[in-house]
């Protein structure tokens, strides 16, 4: 037996390590050709470019609801949730009204079949690693596997000041971070988990039920920090969600490849490391005739996923001229 007093944080990497060996450490991907629990082999669930949407969290949970139940009919992959207590944009009451994450995706994956559901993301300052791990298994068990673990370190100030979570320096949310992912990963493989870390500590911790999906959901990193937030992504992720540095595609590519060859110093496949970032949900012909001119390059840069961003209303229309306009053009 191993005594508990002399399990450090070295000891938790150790055993990861062996687990990345064995071939279990990483997650079949939300974002591969494989379908998710439910979905119908040779739908577009299955296809390589895939599409989520966001939604406006301020609306009433039926208006989101409706929302998520339209895009799952429409066959969009995945749903997603943003992390905040409050709004991002400051202005009046309405504009600060903004639902709690991990409650709302409880409620939404247990109304849901298809559809990956996921947190873009859930911030390191905002709540212990186990206890997220805890949720996030909980919330594995109630989509019955279809959870996308989105992780990050925290960015908007002005919500940490008004609800007294310390901030900390941009490299100590990011080193943070680092150890963040070290802790939820040995929770999901580890029976028993004791770990030492600068900023997290555990001992003698359990984690059951596990996650449905083995050895763990997959986790998507948002961010592009190259000291520390970049170096974490290679390691750990099985998605990276980033903004794109530039509308050119020689850039975009430029950029991606850059982490490519960072994967590589690290020993790790850059195909295994899905790459996702975001835009508005056209509302215009034009803002349509944009993005269509928009995505070729992206997706020549190695971008697959692509999560669309809400309009304030929830537009329950514009997700499903999306779904009608650009699924046969791009899915193929």
């Amino acid at each position: 037996m191993i005594d508990e007093q002399k399990v450090t944080r070295r000891h938790v990497l150790k055993g990861l390590g062996a687990l990345a060996a064995a071939g279990l450490a990483r997650p079949a991907l939300a974002a591969d050709t494989t379908p998710p629990p439910g979905a119908t082999p040779g739908t577009a669930a299955g296809s390589r470019v895939k599409f989520a949407i966001t939604v406006n969290q301020g609306a009433p949970f039926e208006q989101i609801l409706s929302a998520w139940e339209a895009a799952e009919a429409a066959g969009f992959d995945a749903a997603f949730v943003f992390d905040h207590f409050m709004g991002i944009m400051p202005g009046t009451p309405e504009q600060e009204r903004h639902q709690e994450a991990w409650t709302l995706l409880a409620a939404l994956a247990a109304r849901t079949r298809r559809l990956r559901v996921g947190l873009l993301v859930n911030s390191c300052t905002y709540r212990h690693p186990a206890i997220v791990a805890k949720m996030a298994a909980t919330v594995d068990q109630i989509s019955g596997g279809r959870l996308i673990l989105g992780l990050g370190a925290g960015w908007m100030e002005r919500e940490h000041k008004a609800y007294g979570i310390p901030f900390h320096t941009k490299a100590g949310r990011a080193r943070r971070l680092g150890e963040y992912v070290e802790v939820i990963n040995a929770l999901f493989v580890q029976e028993r988990v004791t770990y030492s870390g600068k900023y997290f500590q555990l001992k003698d911790a359990v984690l059951e039920p596990k996650p449905v999906q083995k050895p763990h959901p997959p986790i998507l990193i948002g961010g592009s920090g190259k000291k520390i937030v970049l170096p974490i992504v290679a390691k750990y992720a099985q998605m990276w969600h980033f903004g794109i540095p530039s509308k050119e595609p020689a850039e975009v590519k430029q950029f991606t490849a850059a982490f490519d060859d960072l994967c590589r110093s690290l020993g790790r496949n850059p195909a295994e490391v899905v790459k996702a970032t975001s835009f508005f949900v056209p509302n215009t012909e034009q803002t349509a005739k944009d993005v269509r001119a928009l995505l070729p390059g992206l997706i020549a840069a190695g971008i697959t996923y692509f999560v669309l961003l809400p309009p304030a209303d929830n537009n329950v229309g514009l997700l499903q001229k999306f779904a009608r306009e650009f699924f046969p053009e791009f899915r193929r």
